[in-house]
């Protein structure tokens, strides 16, 4: 499955420009080509989970958002939860992490990284 074919299934997911520059730090240690992979998984206190990793290698069937010089990699079934969701970033006197603004999550923990549809 192409980029092309997953967008079609599903409304599109965007990447802010706020988390664009938080990944553009994170990678400027790393070496060239890596990309930060989000992935929905089992787990966490709500039923799903967010998990955040470094890949250097983009699969086939991945989506890929590009922003700002700095790609996101999603796996096709965590596309279908995150359909339409939003990637940002956020830093306040709470703490600073990566926040996914997901329409499809009917409930969410209290750390925002676990969530249920």
């Amino acid at each position: 499955m192409t980029d092309a074919n997953i967008a079609e299934l599903a409304a599109p997911i965007t990447l802010t420009a706020r988390a664009a520059r938080q990944i553009a730090r994170i990678l400027e240690g790393e070496g060239q080509g890596v990309m930060l992979r989000v992935a929905v998984q089992g787990g966490g206190c709500s039923g799903f989970q967010y998990g955040f990793t470094l890949d250097d290698s983009k699969q086939d069937d991945d989506l890929a958002l590009e922003r700002d010089g700095v790609t996101v990699l999603i796996d096709p079934v965590s596309v279908e939860y995150l359909a339409g969701a939003e990637i940002d970033y956020t830093d306040d006197l709470i703490g600073s992490a990566f926040k996914i603004n997901n329409p499809n999550a009917t409930s969410s923990c209290g750390c925002g990284t676990s969530f249920s549809v």
